[in-house]
């Protein structure tokens, strides 16, 4: 590196820095002014110790730590932002955008919660789904309105519109012109994959200004927990404050039975799918997430849950049953157990040493590769025996992407704590695998079907 005390390049440095800080959401321009005035000061005070610009700005940046790090420091020192967003006070600013973003988001709800009864005017009856209908279609009432949020917020470009619609059609058009019958395997199989897929539909409009980054990624996976988390603190709400709502009138002798099961809640679960995005994104960085808390606390059980089934298993030496019911119940564990991984891993200081904490993460994802290996032993001699059918194949062909995924996930971890690698290189690989999990659920929705003659 050339050493140089240029003052127009280090002002050049000045920019970039702080053009990347002012990138980030949880950050105002005020803060952005604040670490800037100190970086200066530091500066300032290297190079009256002798250091060129140069040497005076890294050792000065490096010292103020990570962006992260300061973030969760902001957040602490001003953590009611959080409810001036959402409150949205007449300033301008950030919380003029935030105001924005209310409207939008309301529009948008407003909008998923109509959609959802258009299909009524063609006589499909969402209390009375014979056709199942509403079972297949159900999502594509909401998921492409929380994309289109999210495609507004990011600012996202024609081509990348374009290719979130198209993807939307193409979920629709499975849903819609496939042969299935009510009772086939096959609509089964969209009912339950088509909305999985559609969501790394929505992955792709919340990534949509950081296609190639491996933290934009890391990110939507933050957001899916954030959102699942809101969505169900809503549903909580909702219920009780319906529950209370039907007691009341019911005491005045008015029903709402009707109005209850046609109206409130499908509109209302479709226009919170969109609600708990905005509120995901309105309070992103400035408090502490909660889906990476709860694996903190969850990760210990399910570690002893886990092992203490395979010693069940190695001492009664009994195969596993793997019948419907026990075969989701298997691929439900499984998927916990790497949504535990993935948001200890969002939590976690990736420059932070391993300690205990990784090494039952070890453990944990070391078990849940047993227990998949077991359960795909078991699977294979029933496809065997009884044939292939869409759901064996559905199951078995998921259970393989999770194998491949936990298996080298215990490998990186493994090098990780005997100290061979960084930590980053699981980070990494946890979001490139991302895709793999997305082309799944389309083979899923469009390949299996048609291969299987839609039965």
């Amino acid at each position: 590196m050339t050493v140089t005390n240029d003052p127009d390049e280090l002002e050049a440095q000045f920019a970039q820095w702080r053009s990347y800080v002012r990138r980030r959401p949880e950050l105002s321009d005020s803060d952005a002014d604040e670490l800037e005035d100190h970086l200066r000061g530091s500066v300032d005070q290297l190079t009256a110790l002798g250091l060129h610009d140069d040497e005076a700005f890294l050792v000065a940046v490096k010292r103020m730590g990570g962006l992260d790090e300061l973030s969760r420091e902001f957040a602490r020192e001003h953590s009611e932002r959080l409810w001036k967003q959402l409150v949205l006070t007449g300033d301008t600013g950030p919380r003029s955008r935030s105001r924005t973003d209310l409207i939008v988001m309301l529009v948008c709800a407003f909008g998923a919660a109509i959609s959802i009864k258009v299909p009524e005017l063609f006589r499909h009856s969402i209390g009375f789904d014979e056709d199942g209908f509403y079972s297949l279609n159900y999502s594509l009432f909401a998921l492409p309105w929380l994309a289109g949020f999210l495609l507004w917020r990011r600012r996202a470009g024609r081509l990348v519109c374009a290719v979130v619609a198209a993807l939307f059609v193409v979920g629709a058009a499975a849903a819609n012109l496939y042969p299935v019958d009510t009772d086939s395997q096959s609509m089964g199989v969209i009912a339950s994959h088509l909305p999985v897929a559609l969501w790394f539909v929505v992955g792709l409009a919340y990534v949509s200004d950081g296609f190639r980054s491996a933290r934009r990624r890391m990110d939507f996976i933050r957001f899916s927990g954030e959102w699942f988390v809101y969505l169900t603190l809503i549903g909580l709400g909702g219920g009780v404050l319906t529950a209370f709502a039907i007691g009341a009138f019911d005491a005045i002798g008015i029903d709402l039975g009707n109005f209850v099961n046609e109206w409130l809640l499908p509109c209302g679960l479709v226009a919170a799918v969109v609600v708990a995005g905005w509120l995901v994104e309105a309070k992103q960085g400035v408090i502490e997430n909660i889906a990476p808390v709860l694996t903190r606390l969850f990760t210990p059980l399910f570690t002893v849950g886990l092992l203490a089934f395979l010693v069940t298993i190695g001492w009664n030496g009994r195969r596993i049953d793997v019948d419907r019911g026990n075969l989701v119940l298997f691929d439900m564990l499984l998927v916990l157990v790497l949504g535990l991984l993935l948001y200890s891993m969002s939590a976690r200081d990736p420059l932070a040493p391993a300690g205990k904490f990784d090494v039952m993460q070890l453990v944990l994802v070391a078990s849940a590769v047993v227990m998949d290996a077991l359960v795909l032993y078991t699977m294979t001699g029933r496809v065997d025996r009884y044939g292939s059918t869409p759901n064996n194949m559905t199951a078995l062909g998921a259970n393989i992407v999770l194998l491949v995924n936990l298996v080298w996930t215990a490998w990186l971890l493994l090098r990780f704590v005997r100290r061979r690698q960084p930590f980053a290189t699981i980070e990494r690989w946890q979001t490139t695998y991302l895709p793999v999990y997305a082309g799944w659920m389309w083979i899923v929705v469009l390949v299996l079907p048609p291969v299987f003659a839609f039965r």
